[in-house]
């Protein structure tokens, strides 16, 4: 694989309008985002394309390599597009709306995409909706119960696999119930650092000594996040299943 990091935005741009002309006949606009196209590309960065057609019969997702280039592509039409806004809002981590607000516009349909774009910077700029209580008892029971597995006595290795376990809730629960989107993976980091360095350095710091060996600050931090919002909870917990779960018989 090409190391991308010599590859400018400018470049990229242009690999991605032949992307679309030769891979995705037909689509009205598109955007062209990631960390390439803002100039912070590292070798193994790829470029997220969102492809929107007038109409589909159903959306879809691929990962592909042109010229040793990576790109990963979101296809929709207005309406899917639309469904995973509202998912994303959903759950609070704004994946494809900031790709949108935050993409390079590509394609015929320049208007239509202008008004999309300005409708995902809108969503961004009006912040992560509520957390139902639903949602709060659901993040507040994951990490309650997984913090009564690194209070135990157990191997490093379970305490790894245990603290990896927290990161993602923990982190949920600190920024959604703040009002201020979440994220996955490396997003985390950022987003806590841009909302308040200070919290961010304890939440860093804590995983750290964590990772290491030492998960007594770990289970401080994440306890008073907890009491913060609501305190521990276990003993009451319940979520009933869908009414689709059901499968014939087959024994």
């Amino acid at each position: 694989m090409k190391d991308n990091v010599t590859i400018a935005a400018s470049e990229a741009l242009k690999r991605a309008e032949e992307v679309l002309a030769r891979r995705f006949q037909g689509y009205a606009f598109a955007f062209a985002a990631g960390s390439i196209m803002r100039g912070e590309g590292k070798s193994t960065s790829d470029v997220d394309l969102v492809v929107v057609f007038d109409r589909l019969d159903t959306a879809w997702r691929e990962s592909f390599l042109e010229d040793q280039l990576p790109f990963e592509a979101f296809v929709h039409d207005p309406e899917t597009l639309s469904w995973f806004f509202e998912n994303d809002m959903a759950l609070g981590h704004p994946i494809i709306i900031h790709m949108v607000a935050t993409g390079h516009i590509l394609g015929r349909d320049v208007e239509q995409a202008k008004a999309c774009q300005t409708h995902a910077q809108t969503l961004l700029d009006q912040g992560t909706p509520p957390l139902s209580a639903t949602k709060l008892d659901a993040l507040r029971y994951q990490i309650t119960d997984t913090l009564a597995d690194l209070r135990d006595e157990r191997g490093v290795e379970d305490m790894r696999a245990i603290t990896a376990q927290l990161y993602q809730p923990l982190a949920d629960l600190m920024l959604l119930t703040r009002g201020r989107w979440s994220g996955k993976g490396k997003w985390i980091p950022r987003l806590l650092k841009a909302f308040d360095e200070a919290l961010f350095d304890g939440f860093d710091r804590s995983f750290a000594l964590a990772m290491a060996g030492d998960v007594k600050q770990l289970i401080e931090f994440a306890d008073a996040e907890l009491a913060r919002t609501g305190g521990a909870y276990f003993h009451g917990d319940r979520r009933e299943a869908s009414q689709t779960s059901r499968r014939s018989r087959r024994w």
